[in-house]
């Protein structure tokens, strides 16, 4: 950590270590804001946002007064980024998805046409308003579907191609859908079962599986270090071949890929094989904390740094571009998403769902569904489905669309 005073203003370096310890902490006081503040809590912000975004609106306060400012050493923000999404592949079982029958592979194609005409409007309203394409973008799937993750992930790419503001301007867009998912979730299902008089299905022909399956989060009874340790080596060995793919990938197609996208596929093929196989013993539960680490601190990171005076000249045409994403997907999900997921009350409970983490964030659809639920009955089909589409499934399709708009307008 060093100090100087250039021109007037005081401004500390924080080294590697010392930009870790912020973040954390940083990371437990969002945690402990959301539970406290409870417009927070309503809208599912989740903890490194509220955390990260704090310091980084004290430092644009305190810079723009010419006062104070800090320079921060995010080397370890990759790793951890690469690692989150490794787990998320992991996640991804297809025998899980076969237990979701029909209507899951249904909404999640819906998913997949979501991010497509995501993607498509950022880049309309970016010629619009006369912006960046990839700006456009960076306010399309990435942001609304991809949430903060993906925008902080693609944030980076973009910004390689000559883009600044990238990061900034996609976690300020995920933010806006985080909030909008939460707000017209519940209201649009609402609105489908009163205009429908819809009612639960008295039987559910989906098979029976537990919430701790669905989320992999079931504790082993030999939950100790060596297997922490296990499951730290199948992410690394993962993120090591998956960075050995993607350079590769790269070099023979000509195409920008994302750092942590070769790891995740590798995660994912490695996943399905290891359980037909049984190469090592996958501990989801371990997997699930680990998941859970490295996102909180590569979003803090990530959200800390940001530089929100980028923000001056694009928050206009960005506002314009998200306001059109969120009335899109709420007609969206009215006239296609309901009537092609069958136009009964499954359907309409789903919808919430699908606006809730096709806006932002998973534990903002599962808020939306409970929330609809606990007032007109439960949706089996729904609690099933729409966590497995939007915690993992979501990104097979969504993530090879982003990479083929951003190397098509690079």
């Amino acid at each position: 950590m060093e100090f100087e005073i250039t021109k007037g203003i005081f401004t500390v370096n924080l080294d590697m270590i010392a930009t870790l310890a912020l973040a954390t902490l940083l990371l437990l006081l969002g945690n402990y804001l959301r539970k406290k503040v409870s417009f927070l809590e309503k809208f599912c912000i989740p903890g490194p946002v509220i955390g990260g975004l704090l310091l980084s609106i004290i430092i644009f306060i305190f810079k723009s007064v010419n006062l104070f400012n800090i320079e921060m050493d995010t080397t370890l923000q990759s790793p951890f980024m690469i690692a989150f999404f490794t787990t998320i592949g992991l996640g991804a079982s297809f025998s899980l998805i076969k237990k979701g029958g029909k209507l899951l592979i249904v909404y999640w194609i819906l998913c997949g046409g979501l991010a497509i005409s995501q993607n498509i409007i950022g880049v309309l309203g970016a010629k619009i308003t006369h912006i960046n394409p990839l700006i456009g973008i960076m306010c399309g799937a990435v942001s609304m579907e991809g949430g903060h993750a993906a925008a902080a992930s693609f944030g980076e790419t973009v910004e390689g191609l000559g883009v600044n503001g990238a990061v900034t301007i996609g976690m300020a867009a995920a933010t806006f859908g985080v909030m909008c998912g939460g707000i017209v979730g519940g209201p649009v299902s609402r609105y489908l079962i009163d205009k429908y008089n819809l009612k639960p299905a008295l039987d559910d022909n989906i098979e029976n599986i537990s919430v701790e399956e669905v989320a992999g989060i079931k504790l082993s009874n030999s939950f100790n270090s060596n297997t922490i340790i296990t499951q730290i080596a199948i992410i690394a060995s993962c993120m090591t071949i998956g960075n050995l793919f993607g350079t590769w990938f790269s070099n023979v197609t000509g195409v920008v890929l994302p750092g942590y996208v070769g790891a995740m596929f590798v995660a994912v093929l490695f996943r399905n094989l290891n359980d037909k196989i049984k190469i090592v013993n996958i501990d989801l539960y371990s997997v699930d904390i680990i998941s859970n680490v490295c996102l909180g601190i590569f979003l803090t990171m990530a959200l800390m740094t940001i530089k929100l005076w980028e923000l001056a000249g694009l928050a206009g045409p960005m506002t314009i571009i998200v306001f059109a994403q969120v009335i899109f997907i709420v007609l969206y999900g009215i006239f296609i998403g309901f009537r092609v997921l069958g136009k009964d009350f499954d359907a309409a409970i789903m919808v919430s769902g699908m606006l809730g983490h096709g806006l932002g964030a998973t534990p903002n659809a599962l808020a939306n569904i409970n929330s609809v639920t606990s007032r007109y009955g439960n949706s089996a089909k729904a609690f099933l489905i729409v966590p497995l589409v939007g915690a993992f499934l979501i990104d097979l399709i969504g993530i090879p669309t982003i990479v083929a708009f951003i190397n098509f307008f690079s």
